[in-house]
């Protein structure tokens, strides 16, 4: 670790990290016992060490890939309904750590009153912070998140009466880039996953068009530090050509 460290002083570090932290469910399989929630929750808590480590690090905003919109209808009833308690108690945590900055990045639709309620008065403890933006990936899924935003021009462009020609014009990489739900921040310079698995998922597909990956086989309530680090020292050693 200490040498670790020392390589990584001068080393540039990424501004934003989205993390898949996956393998709860595996990990409680693995345990005599453990139940899927119980599994989840160690998530929830590992997911809070590794938010500490890129605060650490300085790195200044972190995705996390909490629930997709798959996640919404795939998924047992009893269990969804545990995860989002467990969402729900992650984000009002998180909301009163310091100085960091909740952000619900995801779509309202199908998500309970209950959690939505969390989620916004998670973002509006933090309002006015400074430090760590953290994004939380809930009813969140890449395809959906980029018909939205293209949605959203269509929208606004009708309600200001402007042609079709007009908006053939104004539908480009860099407007539709406004209207994601990250619009205005800087795209993931890292993306890491943990348990092995090697897929998006349909994360961050438009926001991850540049991005390095990182797979980690821990699964996610296993993730070290050790592991984080080794992912910033890998980082550092690409050469990033942004499809030159």
């Amino acid at each position: 670790m200490r040498r670790l460290r020392r390589q990584l002083a001068d080393a540039t570090h990424p501004r934003h990290v989205a993390m898949i932290l996956d393998g709860n469910r595996r990990w409680a399989r693995l345990r005599v016992g453990g139940t899927t929630a119980h599994g989840h929750r160690a998530g929830a808590e590992k997911i809070v060490e590794f938010l500490r480590w890129c605060d650490e690090a300085g790195i200044g905003v972190v995705t996390l890939y909490l629930l997709s919109t798959d996640n919404l209808t795939g998924r047992d009833s009893d269990e969804l309904r545990e995860l989002i308690q467990i969402i729900g108690d992650l984000a009002a945590d998180l909301s009163s750590i310091k100085d960091w900055r909740v952000q619900h990045v995801g779509s309202r639709d199908g998500l309970p009153e209950g959690l939505l309620a969390e989620l916004d008065a998670a973002e509006a403890r933090g309002v006015e912070a400074s430090g760590l933006h953290i994004n939380l990936a809930v009813g969140y899924g890449g395809r959906r998140e980029i018909a939205d935003a293209v949605r959203a021009i269509v929208h606004h462009h009708a309600s200001s009466g402007g042609t079709l020609d007009e908006l053939a014009e104004l539908v480009t990489p860099e407007k539709i880039a406004e209207h994601l739900y990250t619009g205005g921040q800087p795209d993931p310079d890292l993306v890491i996953r943990t348990s092995g698995e090697q897929r998006l998922s349909d994360f961050m597909l438009w926001q991850s068009a540049h991005s390095e990956f990182y797979f980690v086989e821990a699964l996610g309530p296993d993730l070290r530090e050790v592991d984080f680090l080794r992912a910033l020292r890998d980082f550092s050693r690409r050469q990033r050509r942004f499809g030159q």
